[in-house]
């Protein structure tokens, strides 16, 4: 699941014009490490929901990849 979410987090990076990452881990937060914004993380939301069918922002917020990692592997 964690070669899925890259590419989900690059993508969503390559629309906002940034780098794409050749590793995220678990403990990397979305906002510091990543540089994810509210809409980027609205978009990130829209595609993991899309491809795993769970929306990660359901019942709490999500600050790290692991947090995401969590919710979709339950």
């Amino acid at each position: 699941m964690l070669d899925k979410l890259l590419t989900i987090v690059n993508i969503v990076r390559d629309n906002k014009g940034l780098p794409t990452l050749p590793e995220i881990k678990p403990e990397n937060d979305l906002r510091t490490d990543l540089g994810f914004d509210s809409l980027d993380l609205a978009e990130l939301t829209v595609r993991i929901e899309k491809e795993t069918g769970v929306d990660v922002f359901a019942d709490s917020f999500v600050l790290t990849v692991g947090d995401i990692l969590g919710k979709v592997s339950k």
